[in-house]
């Protein structure tokens, strides 16, 4: 970037802000939103810095829509971003929903409310499905039996198995003969698998 358009860091601190809310969230922040963030009273002062972001090629606005920010670079887009929710175990583990990391999928899997888990363990390798591939989970609260979910047990262990209600207890049923199924009284959904990405060796 040339001298000359190069950011205060109270223009970066903005912009940062702008791209962080359409990354994660979609769409971009208001001129409210951003004045009750950096304590700026005056709209006329969020609006400097919006318009020095513009004449720097960094957004683009569109007067008539209080949220119309748009990021002009491609690498700060993301559209159809899917967060990296962590590693969910073909065994228990914890969900780390509060990680930033997230991977452009949007041409392979686009949808609302989706979110990436890299599988741990050998527990589903019978699906297909083997320690270290990536599984798109579509965030949801309930199952069929016979579902692949990733489920959480009271005590906050997640792991993608086969959902199964039964009588008075749940069975979450791996795909691997040589394992067997986890039984509990109680569990919740948090997921249906989706998709299955295996990155390249």
């Amino acid at each position: 970037m040339e001298e000359s358009q190069k950011l205060t860091d109270r223009q970066q601190a903005v912009y940062d802000l702008i791209r962080q809310l359409i990354v994660t969230r979609g769409y971009g922040p208001t001129v409210r939103e951003i004045g009750e963030e950096f304590g700026i009273k005056s709209p006329n002062g969020v609006m400097c810095h919006l318009k020095a972001l513009e004449r720097k090629g960094l957004i683009r606005r569109s007067p008539n829509k209080s949220r119309a920010i748009e990021l002009v670079h491609e690498a700060d887009r993301m559209h159809g971003a899917i967060p990296f929710a962590g590693v969910v175990a073909a065994g228990p583990t914890t969900l780390a929903f509060e990680q930033n990391d997230r991977m452009n999928l949007s041409e392979i899997f686009s949808g609302e409310d989706r979110f990436l888990l890299q599988v741990s363990g050998d527990s589903m390798i019978d699906a297909h499905i083997a320690d270290g591939d990536l599984v798109v989970i579509q965030r949801q609260s309930t199952a069929s039996p016979g579902d692949m979910v990733v489920a959480q047990t009271p005590e906050g262990e997640a792991t993608l198995k086969y959902w199964h209600p039964e009588d008075g207890r749940i069975r979450l049923q791996p795909a691997n003969e040589e394992m067997e199924p986890i039984y509990v009284r109680e569990a919740e959904v948090l997921g249906l698998a989706v998709g299955i990405i295996r990155p390249k060796l």
